[in-house]
């Protein structure tokens, strides 16, 4: 095993940097991935070799033209692939395979820029760089600095950027109480959710008495449209191992576990490619930094249960059995791991960790909000023109957000053209509703917290005037429902229940008393439930029968839903000014619901139709309207 000189390997990988006439970086998050990102990375190697262009994929000593990294999740989802030119910070959007010979003579040899593959404004005019963008401009990205800028599976890109100089000092000249009191200073409030202070965590744990303890980082991400832990793991995995380290050495552990979703491969392959070159320069193992502290890492992937998000289901997960919540207390910090005191970590607040020691506590609390300190990162997806990957401060607002940020609501087809907001589901089935009246109301966890929400892992689904609230309760109640462990009836019976009601609103069978009673039942499961997710579950139905309860009783009602989502719901009639009286409509219905002749209005039977909605697809002239 090798020692590192962390400050020697800067100094050489910045000469090799200087060396490069252009920085070529493409993004490799799973999204651009999809979309074509190794073959525009082939495209490159082929076509500079063919131009007798040296390039290197990796920073290496010997003198080459150009240098391509794939790093991780840039955020700008919605407009990848995304390939960026440095030292210029040209961003390129939406590129293709066969944009790359271009970029290669007008770019890199001829130093022109190419204004079809710039992002265009409101007023259509391209924008160069990175920073100018809307979208990156407002953001203040800490914890995902790095994730878009270096190569997630080089060792030497993240040593450049002053990587492990944090665990570094902590592990050689700090005490265990000085690290827990830097953090506890720092304000660092866990990101899984909870927002419970890390610094106290790791003091509860630093206490107990013991040579065995472990640090877990949960990389269990399983809220619906979240995707922040995943983009950091792939896109700069020693930033989680390095404050894995620093954590260890706060609390005394020897040994550590990442815990990521088998959904995740690109994640998991390169925690692993990270963990290996990190032995290898003795960064994890014996002695590391060459001091007397050892600590190392595996990873463990789950089966991708919802509930092993929650820190005694997680442990019990890694031991071996199958993933159920358990009574506290005992907490972790107290008998975790194996019977071991044990620190639970989110991917996210891991991440910030080295920071924080690098910046100082004081800088970093300064961030933020007085209560809540420091940035937050968000999954933006939904009905939102620029939908992507985030990291904002406390106090930002829903307004920044999604009109500057994401550039605003759209239409389901994509336009913008009269679109209007409604409303934001954030923090995934655990979190709730946000609507018009909080759209400027700084986003913090005590301001969440006294509206019935919460920050959650970080999620936020944008919703149209065209989305049936109803239909997101179901959604969510559907997913919790699928994945409750089922230990606790409460929680099992309960959501089960809970589901079943809202069937009957949104099917038309429900009265008043229905919605009177899914209240009653949502208190109910929230009280009596034993873990995170059934105590949670109901919060999308109590916050949409907070903010929506008229959209409820016009379901109940009047039997109509106001968006028209609700199958059951939709009343099909045929427009007598605009029917041609072809008979298609009547011929194409499954149940001869429809009657009309050339000389006769056609009409449907209500009692008969099944509201499959054929008549409305069929029909070439737009006769058929919804009631």
């Amino acid at each position: 095993m090798n020692k590192i000189d962390l400050e020697q390997h800067k100094q050489q990988m910045r000469k090799c940097m200087e060396q490069y006439k252009a920085h070529i970086v493409i993004c490799g998050g799973t999204g651009c991935m999809a979309n074509g990102a190794g073959e525009i990375m082939e495209e490159f190697k082929r076509l500079l070799q063919e131009k007798n262009l040296s390039l290197s994929v990796a920073m290496a000593k010997e003198e080459t033209d150009y240098y391509m990294a794939k790093s991780g999740c840039q955020g700008f989802c919605q407009m990848g692939p995304l390939v960026t030119i440095y030292p210029q910070e040209i961003l390129y959007v939406n590129v293709k395979a066969a944009d790359v010979d271009e970029i290669i003579e007008k770019t890199l040899i001829g130093g022109e820029t190419i204004d079809r593959l710039l992002y265009k404004d409101e007023e259509g005019e391209p924008v160069a760089e990175m920073g100018n963008i809307p979208f990156y401009k407002l953001q203040q990205r800490t914890a995902l600095k790095l994730c878009g800028l270096i190569d997630a599976e080089d060792l030497d890109e993240y040593i450049l950027h002053d990587g492990y100089k944090a665990a570094e000092k902590v592990v050689l000249s700090m005490s265990d109480e000085e690290v827990c009191s830097t953090i506890l200073a720092s304000g660092l409030r866990g990101r899984g959710g909870g927002g419970f202070p890390t610094g106290r965590k790791w003091e509860l744990t630093r206490v107990q008495p013991g040579p065995v303890k472990y640090v877990i980082c949960n990389g269990d991400e399983g809220d619906p449209g979240a995707f922040m832990d995943r983009c950091i793991m792939e896109g700069n995995p020693h930033s989680v191992l390095e404050g894995m380290i620093i954590a260890a050495k706060a609390v005394g552990a020897t040994d550590g576990y990442i815990y990521v979703r088998t959904e995740y491969p690109l994640a998991v392959e390169r925690l692993k490619i990270a963990i290996a070159a990190a032995r290898q320069n003795g960064i994890l193992g014996n002695n590391i930094f060459g001091s007397k502290m050892h600590f190392d890492i595996q990873v463990m992937e789950g089966a991708g249960a919802f509930v092993c998000g929650e820190e005694t289901a997680l442990i019990s997960s890694i031991e071996g059995k199958r993933g159920m919540p358990m009574p506290k207390p005992p907490f972790p910090a107290e008998k975790g791991l194996f019977g071991k005191p044990t620190v639970i970590n989110n991917v996210e607040t891991l991440a910030t960790v080295p920071m924080i020691i690098t910046m100082g506590a004081d800088k970093y609390a300064a961030m933020g909000t007085e209560t809540s300190n420091g940035t937050k990162t968000f999954a933006l997806t939904g009905n939102v023109a620029h939908t992507g990957l985030i990291e904002v401060p406390f106090g930002t607002t829903l307004r920044q957000i999604i009109t500057e940020i994401g550039g605003g609501v759209i239409n389901d087809d994509g336009s913008n053209a009269g679109a209007d907001f409604k409303a934001v589901q954030i923090g995934g089935p655990s979190g709730g509703c946000l609507t018009q009246e909080h759209l400027d109301m700084p986003l913090d966890y005590e301001n969440l917290k006294e509206i019935g929400a919460m920050v959650g892992s970080g999620g936020l689904v944008v919703m149209n005037q065209q989305t049936c609230m109803i239909q997101i309760a179901k959604f969510f109640m559907q997913f919790t429902q699928n994945e409750s462990c089922g230990k606790c009836v409460v929680c099992r019976e309960g959501t089960k229940q809970m589901l079943a009601l809202l069937d009957d609103i949104a099917e038309g069978r429900a009265t008043e008393e229905t919605v009177d009673l899914l209240e009653e039942l949502a208190h109910t499961v929230g009280v009596g439930s034993l873990c995170g997710l059934g105590k949670t579950a109901p919060n999308p139905v109590l916050s949409t029968l907070k903010y929506f309860r008229d959209e409820y009783m016009e379901h109940v009602v009047n039997k109509h839903c106001p968006a028209g989502r609700c199958q059951a719901l939709k009343k099909f009639k045929i427009n007598p000014d605009t029917c041609k009286k072809c008979g298609l409509c009547a011929r194409k219905c499954p149940v001869g619901a429809i009657s009309g002749s050339k000389t006769e209005s056609y009409k449907i039977d209500a009692s008969a139709c099944i509201k499959c909605g054929v008549c409305q697809e069929v029909c070439k002239f737009n006769a058929v309207d919804i009631g």
